[in-house]
């Protein structure tokens, strides 16, 4: 991808002149938003065109709601009959006049559950229209009239996602960050585990929307006999993790297919306790919506060791190939890629090669000989990190990332992690391409996706401190083990995304400590596994550095291969004054047409309002939420992280036609949609990914009514 300190030129072709509003009618299909992602193909566009490229200027904040809580927010809402369903910080779900933003009911679990809940789904039968909303670890079926739980529904009106999995429920965290798809009467879900050893297997499964009873379930590690069983070590169906769909699916109603990304194994970083390939992690899988049988798959990354799981949830779109039409699926990743597929047989529509990369260096570990690269689209994200993209902010800066860049492992995508010294990471852990999911113009075929364009390091250390079992002997060690891959060795963290632990305890009681290691925060999983005495000893240790010893016959079972290795920590590859060491754009938007393969074109997303005030501006930077497209010629983002910017694009040529500085970052998808003849545009502001405070204030703009 060309690259520039200041702006990447935004580059007209025909296919975007065509993304104009077509003259035909409002399709019915896209003008409301009863769905997650706007629709069950997840394409986040409407057809509503009231707002348009001529007014969009005009338009004023219509209604704003508080949540009253802090935290952030990356929920996006859904409206049904003029009523807005959406979620607060600490996982309540609540209903308002989509039109003046009044409150009518908020459902409140009890649970003291906190952290990303992306939005709720919606299912009717007659009379029976219900809200299917998580909290903690649990699904609930609400009443959406009232919010009041349907006690048909499970258990009293909640079913316990911990269940169900083939392993003890209470050793189970398994949580749904990102709503599922409704097909007829079922639930199709995934949900949020580990990324260490022990971690829940990541199973999709089906439940029935009156009863809440298990309809089918897709084991993404293969139990034997399956399909992709022999992709794993023997008995990797029984202690391994993860490879679930955490980011959302999305759902061929008529031909009755679901279509669900994956994510990397657990433990995301050393896989020598899952020699293979480990299908189906890293998968876009498509399943018989019906039944959970396995239609055709494609694996992005096999034996995933880079934590590249599949971000956010595919777009189904009908294309223009040789001058036939294909129903396809497109899926975006945290490499920076775009794959495009036949929808019917999982045939790639561009050409896609296998490339070799290293071996790894760690005892046990064997890396995949190839790795898939689609040669079109190009990259939208850079993937290699060279001296020339060092940062020129200052002097001192670039001279810094030099000296810095030396020290590391750098040969571009797939070099498995060391422990000799820090591995690059190129685009980083966060993409690429994250959870807000990407647009598509159905009219054009043109995908419009976000994407953060800065890098990271990771490295490996050898399990140290342990018995000769190999199981941590100490609260030091078993934090290494267990809290170390996200909050580092020295308790450092990388905030905000991972906190800081240094202090804690001036800042959290003791209880709060244990409760948030029993049972997870934000986007940290919770550990049911531990026993007393090692929670015990680890919550000592984070809160006074103390090593408190740990009885071995209490420690969790794993096989000898899991305990070699353990990753350092997420580090982000930053200058001494906290801004990315490349040189911008550190975050962009990109207008792909999908039926050609080449880009509209590119722009960088966001700004950091004090380095503007030098002269230092269109920087792009790092953003978490995604976009969604209108017929009437707008891209709304807001996602970036530092400026609290929504703003409206023009889709054909990327100019900035309207801004608006929200309250907090708006790091969420927004949503659009029509009640009484006015459109309406609301996005949730919470912020929550920067240093900046953080809240929970859902805002909606729509033109001034006419006077």
């Amino acid at each position: 991808m060309p690259c520039s300190r200041v702006c990447l030129a935004a580059v007209v072709t025909l296919a975007a002149v065509l993304a104009a509003a077509p003259d035909s009618p409002p399709s019915p299909r896209y003008r409301g938003w009863r769905t997650y992602g706007g629709s069950p193909d997840q394409i986040r566009y409407s057809s509503l065109r009231q707002i348009d490229r001529t007014n969009v200027a005009r338009l004023e904040r219509a209604w704003s709601y508080d949540t009253g809580e802090t935290g952030g927010l990356q929920t996006q809402p859904i409206v049904v009959d003029g009523v807005l369903y959406g979620c607060t910080p600490t996982q309540k779900t609540f209903a308002l006049r989509a039109d003046t933003g009044e409150h009518l009911w908020t459902f409140d679990s009890g649970l003291t559950g906190r952290g990303p809940n992306r939005g709720v789904m919606y299912w009717e039968d007659g009379d029976d229209k219900r809200i299917l909303t998580a909290a903690d670890e649990y699904l609930y079926a609400l009443d959406a009239r009232t919010g009041r739980p349907m006690p048909s529904f499970g258990d009293n009106g909640r079913i316990d996602l911990r269940r169900d999995l083939g392993r003890p429920p209470e050793r189970q965290s398994v949580r749904l960050t990102t709503p599922g798809v409704v097909y007829r009467d079922l639930l199709i879900i995934g949900g949020r585990v580990g990324e260490g050893l022990p971690s829940s297997p990541g199973d999709v499964r089906a439940y029935d929307a009156r009863s809440g009873a298990l309809r089918w379930t897709f084991h993404t590690i293969p139990h034997p006999g399956e399909t992709g069983y022999r992709t794993w070590s023997k008995d990797s169906w029984t202690y391994n993790g993860g490879a679930n769909s955490w980011a959302g699916m999305a759902l061929d109603e008529a031909a009755g297919v679901v279509f669900v990304p994956t994510g990397s194994a657990a433990a995301d970083f050393y896989g020598g306790d899952r020699i293979g390939d480990n299908l189906f992690a890293n998968c876009l899988v498509a399943l018989d919506a019906a039944t959970g049988k396995r239609l055709w798959h494609f694996q992005f990354v096999r034996h995933d060791l880079w934590d590249r799981d599949l971000p956010s949830p595919p777009n189904l779109v009908t294309l223009e190939q040789n001058g036939r039409r294909v129903d396809a699926v497109v899926q975006t990743t945290k490499h920076g890629f775009v794959f495009v597929f036949d929808r019917k047989t999982g045939t790639s529509l561009f050409p896609i090669e296998d490339r070799k990369f290293p071996g790894s260096d760690l005892t046990g570990e064997v890396a995949a000989d190839t790795q898939p690269i689609p040669l079109k689209p190009r990259p939208f994200a850079r993937q290699r990190l060279t001296s020339e993209l060092l940062t020129m902010r200052t002097p001192a800066a670039h001279e810094w990332a030099a000296r810095e860049l030396a020290k590391f492992r750098n040969d571009g995508q797939f070099l498995p992690f060391s422990a000799s010294s820090p591995t690059v990471m190129f685009p980083g852990f966060d993409g690429g391409a994250e959870w807000g999911g990407s647009a598509v113009d159905p009219e054009t075929g043109v995908l419009y996706v976000n994407a953060n364009d800065v890098p990271w390091t990771g490295a490996m250390a050898p399990v140290e401190s342990a018995s000769a079992s190999g199981r941590p002997t100490d609260g030091r060690a078993l934090y290494k083990q267990q809290c170390a891959a996200c909050h580092r060795d020295d308790r450092k963290g990388a905030p905000p995304q991972m906190p800081s632990l240094i202090g804690v305890g001036a800042r959290r009681s003791r209880a709060e400590v244990v409760q948030i290691v029993r049972k997870g925060a934000g986007r940290m999983p919770g550990f049911p596994n531990l026993s007393q005495d090692a929670l015990d000893a680890v919550v000592q240790f984070v809160m006074t550095g103390d090593a408190a010893p740990v009885k071995e016959r209490e420690a969790p079972s794993l096989p000898a291969a899991s305990r070699r290795y353990r990753f350092t920590g997420y580090v982000k590859f930053q200058d001494p004054d906290g801004y990315p060491a490349v040189a911008p754009p550190w975050g962009t938007l990109n207008a792909i047409d999908l039926n050609t393969g080449d880009y509209t074109w590119q722009i960088p997303l966001g700004e950091y309002p004090e380095l503007v005030e030098q002269g230092i501006g269109n920087t792009g930077t790092e953003n978490y939420g995604g976009p969604i497209a209108t017929a009437g010629g707008l891209i709304f983002i807001g996602a970036t992280n530092f400026d609290r910017k929504f703003r409206a694009f023009d889709k054909a040529t990327g100019r900035l036609l309207w801004e608006t500085t929200l309250p907090f970052s708006g790091n969420a998808t927004p949503a659009t949609y029509e009640v009484d003849g006015r459109q309406f545009v609301v996005i949730a502001a919470g912020g929550g990914k920067s240093r900046a405070p953080s809240g929970g204030v859902y805002v909606a703009f729509a033109l001034p009514k006419a006077r």
